[in-house]
């Protein structure tokens, strides 16, 4: 090969390395990308059971919650034994430890161990186990990737002045949701329940207009009112894709107010009807005419009249 046909190899290739950069190298300090993992020691345990979950990738000293779940989750965390989660802080590698307890989820397994964190950047790991004792059923059909979760809910607000007097009370509902699907969830519509007592959930379209992306979190606020009068113990609901998605209880006060104005009203009314009677009473009642007293000096003697005068007239 003549010098030529060399030199122009050499920068052909020299032209096809360029073409392909390596990639940037860390700089000192940095660390990989990492995934936050999590995994069993048992694969399958009795219910009533217990469980080793270990972890590793997740940030550092992060807040996290372990749950054992019925139906993969579907739905949130209502298919979840919340009374028996666990939290776990993370150590500065990211890693951590936790026994568990393996109660009986309110859903049918598939189960799974649900490891979300609860401050900072949001991650979450589903860890597949079998709960032996624990019925199984299919999963439900879902209509799309999405797959939306309950990480925090409560009721914002006061009553006020009005509502002492009967207005309709009224509350905020303030949840924070977790995109747990492969796909974002645009514009959910939500449905909003309020419940008294043992009475079926009077339900109400909610949508939200907003997308929340795979394994991001959304605050959602929508309000609630209930109708005027209303007092007692209430149950605030909020369901997405057919599945209840958390519960909020509501102590709404008696409207005093409404019940002193009846009291009131009680009293001044017969007051008033009373007073109004009188008056007219003693506008009809007949009135005896007054007597002329007599003039001094003027009244005649009783034993000295003019027709006993005994001189006679003239």
């Amino acid at each position: 090969m003549s010098a030529w046909k060399r030199a122009a190899a050499l920068l052909a290739l020299l032209a096809l390395l360029t073409a392909f950069p390596a990639p940037p190298a860390l700089a000192d300090g940095d660390d990989p990308p990492r995934t936050p993992r999590a995994a069993v020691d048992r694969s399958e345990v009795p219910r009533d059971g217990q469980v080793t979950v270990t972890g590793r990738g997740w940030p550092a000293g992060a807040l996290l919650t372990l749950l054992v779940c019925g139906q993969n989750m579907i739905g949130g965390t209502n298919a979840c034994a919340n009374a028996d989660g666990r939290a776990v802080t993370t150590g500065a590698d990211g890693a951590f430890r936790k026994d568990v307890p393996v109660p009986a989820p309110p859903k049918p397994c598939p189960c799974v161990v649900h490891v979300a964190t609860v401050t900072g950047d949001s991650a979450t790991a589903d860890v597949p186990l079998v709960v032996t004792g624990h019925p199984v059923a299919p999963l439900p059909e879902r209509s799309g990737g999405e797959r939306l979760g309950v990480l925090d809910a409560r009721l914002e607000g006061s009553s006020g002045l009005l509502t002492w007097f009967g207005a309709p009370p009224t509350r905020r509902l303030v949840v924070t949701v977790a995109n747990l699907g492969s796909a974002p969830a645009r514009d959910p519509a939500f449905r909003l329940g309020t419940s008294r007592g043992v009475l079926a959930p009077v339900w109400e379209d909610r949508p939200w207009h907003g997308t929340v992306a795979p394994g991001r979190k959304e605050r959602v606020t929508l309000d609630v009112e209930l109708a005027a009068g209303a007092y007692g113990d209430y149950l605030v609901s909020l369901e997405y894709g057919g599945k209840v998605l958390v519960e909020q209880p509501w102590d709404v006060s008696r409207p005093w107010g409404v019940t002193l104005f009846w009291i009131l009203l009680g009293v001044v009314v017969p007051l008033a009807v009373f007073r109004a009677g009188m008056a007219v009473v003693d506008r009809v009642r007949p009135r005896t005419p007054a007597t002329t007293p007599p003039t001094a000096g003027a009244a005649p003697l009783p034993w000295f009249t003019p027709d006993t005068d005994p001189r006679g007239p003239g």
